[in-house]
Parts: structure tokens; C-alpha cells; sequence
């Protein structure tokens, strides 16, 4: 597991050994959700608006390295 990045109280990560669709888990107490790396969409569980917004804003801006990372952990 690499985390690539934090808020507060949540943290997003890539995971290896992963299977389906490319997603990054967000995970926060008392919540994942799974979101997928080509739409920014959840794919699986929920998390809180904000985070989900703070979320899509920063992967929006690491659209390059967010594929890379899955493939290197689960090529």
C-alpha cells in the first residue's frame, strides 16, 4: 500500500494485489469508499461530501501519477 495523499482525518491510497477496474481506496473513520482512477466516480462505499470533493480535486491534479502507481503495484 502506498499513500499518496491525506486530509485531516481520511487518507488516500493505491493498494497492490488489487483486482477490476483501477480505484483508490479513501479511507476515514467510519467510512471507504472506493473511487475509480479513470472517472473520479465512486465505484464502491460512501465518504463524506467534502472528502470526496477534497479527493477528486487532488487526483484531478495527479491525473499522471495516479495510473502509474496502480500499474507499478499491480502490473
Amino acid at each position: 500500500m502506498v499513500t499518496l495523499h491525506h486530509g485531516p482525518a481520511w487518507k488516500l491510497s493505491v493498494y497492490g494485489r488489487e483486482h477490476g477496474v483501477p480505484h483508490f481506496p479513501i479511507e476515514g473513520p467510519g467510512y471507504r469508499c472506493s473511487i475509480g482512477i479513470a472517472t473520479l466516480q465512486p465505484i464502491v462505499g460512501t465518504a463524506p461530501p467534502a472528502v470526496l470533493r477534497a479527493t477528486r480535486a487532488w487526483a484531478r491534479d495527479n491525473q499522471a501519477a495516479l495510473p502509474r502507481t496502480w500499474r507499478e503495484l499491480n502490473g
